[in-house]
């Protein structure tokens, strides 16, 4: 018998495709946190921004990275492939300090970025 028998491997895509399909939307990116809840819509993105995240306890990150708050300017301006038109959103967890959010956000404006965004979660529709 010639014939090549596909009916295994097309099994096994299948498989790997469901997998995929699964963990793909498992696998986002950033510090878990616990966004504020507002009304506005979602933004439609062609480019990935730069995002910095702080923690409740205060701790700030830059992508998945921790960083010291003195340091945000100078790892953004790193980082930045576009200048400082570079959209840089700031999440930050609803039980985090208000200063450190104000602060930070302070920060990256002073180190001459301008596109600068609040990042919260969509209230759900009652």
């Amino acid at each position: 018998m010639s014939e090549i028998n596909v009916t295994p491997f097309v099994d096994v895509m299948l498989v790997l495709l469901i997998i995929f399909m699964v963990a793909a939307p498992l696998m986002t990116v950033g510090v878990p946190l616990d966004l504020p809840k507002t009304q506005a819509k979602a933004l439609n993105a062609d480019t990935q921004p730069i995002t910095v995240s702080v923690k409740a306890d205060g701790q700030v990150y830059l992508q998945e990275t921790p960083i010291p708050i003195d340091e945000i300017a100078a790892k953004l301006q790193a980082v930045a492939t576009t200048g400082y038109t570079e959209r840089v959103f700031v999440r930050g967890d609803g039980t985090a300090p208000y200063g450190v959010i104000a602060d930070v956000m302070s920060r990256i404006q002073a180190g001459g970025f301008t596109n600068i965004g609040l990042v919260t979660e969509q209230k759900p529709d009652r």
